[in-house]
């Protein structure tokens, strides 16, 4: 079966809410559980759901089980794939649940199931865009490929901002893309955090820069191969890096010889919070990224992130007392070497800035979810815009 375990799981109430919202909700997603920044996304945002909502599934991909009949690599992680959703079996799940409102979160098969089912509802439809695949395209696929890909992506994106009552995004710069795609209304919101990172006790951040860490997908649009040149220029400094990806071979090749890089390879959450809370500094120098979740999980432990300019996360002003500027991916040596000469005092007051930061956002987020996910279920009700 190639559903999250939650499908058939209708969340019981806790006791965050005396009286829970009466919205249902069912997520349709493309990504697996976790495995990228939307899965992670989805999985920690139904975990806080809980108990502040009447019922909530995801309908989504997941590894293992029944061989899906379609199932095709998408670009930029081989470990990420466009499978076929079953369509009796989530039929049947969404009747379980009898969902009020619809959120659809990628522009594949199975979010095109989820403006499929909104419609055969009659129920509120919201979608988010996350990812640009269509510029993830023009980095892992020839041109022909490309052309058509962008073709398929572009229409199912339209079809899906089309049909929204609202367009989610998390950073402020794709409001003009998701309007031309047809959006009617878009919200910014924010990226919650799995209960790991703001459960587990923090540990206190090192008096000075001696070890960084990278975390991600060893691909082009990362600039992994950055982080290992600031490596041989700062042999005083320890740099690991954690993830997979189709550069792996080439970067721990680039890396050869270098005693102060090592490979964590694919991490889970607990060890990614483990990771984070061995370093003094996190580093995303990618050449583009939508939010760069791996930052915010960062500040959550205490830990500043380093960021280019490029990525979503920098967009947010209220996040920038728990960031440092990268300005151009190959300034990271220069930019390192700046902040070892940060005082102990000023790295004490990043790491608790960056802890408050973080936990503010998460709640703002959620927060924001229950009065969008309410408001939107009311105006619907209440007729056609």
């Amino acid at each position: 079966m190639n559903m999250s375990p939650e499908l058939l799981k209708l969340v019981e109430p806790t006791d965050t809410r005396s009286t829970p919202s009466t919205v249902r909700v069912a997520f349709f997603s493309d990504a697996f559980p976790e495995r990228n920044g939307t899965g992670a996304y989805y999985h920690d945002l139904l975990f806080q759901l809980r108990g502040r909502i009447d019922r909530v599934a995801v309908f989504q991909p997941q590894s293992g089980g029944k061989q899906p009949l379609l199932s095709i690599r998408m670009p930029g992680d081989p470990g990420q794939r466009l499978v076929a959703p079953s369509l009796r079996e989530i039929r049947s799940a969404c009747d379980e649940l009898n969902p009020t409102v619809i959120v659809v979160v990628t522009p594949g098969l199975h979010g095109l199931l989820g403006v499929w089912e909104a419609r055969r509802r009659g129920v509120v439809l919201i979608s988010a865009f996350h990812t640009d695949f269509e510029q993830l395209a023009r980095m892992y696929w020839n041109p022909i490929s490309r052309f058509f890909i962008n073709l398929v992506l572009r229409g199912a994106n339209r079809t899906i901002c089309k049909a929204s009552r609202s367009v989610l995004i998390n950073n402020a710069g794709l409001r003009a893309d998701v309007l031309r795609l047809g959006a009617k209304d878009v919200e910014v919101i924010g990226t919650p955090l799995a209960q790991d990172f703001i459960c587990r006790p923090l540990v206190a951040i090192p008096s000075t820069l001696q070890r960084v860490c990278f975390a991600g997908r060893l691909a082009p649009e990362k600039n992994v191969e950055q982080v290992i040149a600031a490596a041989r220029s700062l042999p005083g400094i320890e740099f690991l890096i954690a993830g997979e990806g189709p550069l792996s071979e080439q970067l721990e090749e680039q890396a050869s010889g270098c005693a102060n890089v090592r490979f964590l390879g694919w991490l889970t959450r607990e060890q990614l919070t483990e990771l984070l809370d061995s370093c003094s500094l996190l580093l995303l120098p990618s050449s583009f990224e939508t939010f760069g979740s791996v930052a915010l999980e960062s500040m959550a432990r205490g830990r500043p992130a380093l960021v280019s300019t490029r990525t979503g996360i920098h967009t947010w002003p209220g996040l920038r007392d728990g960031l440092f500027t990268l300005d151009s991916p190959d300034h990271l040596p220069e930019t390192l070497k700046q902040l070892t000469e940060l005082p102990e005092s000023e790295w004490k007051r990043r790491s608790k800035a960056a802890r408050i930061l973080a936990e503010n956002l998460n709640r703002r987020t959620l927060d924001h979810w229950l009065s969008m996910l309410e408001r939107h279920q009311a105006a619907h009700l209440e007729g056609p815009r």
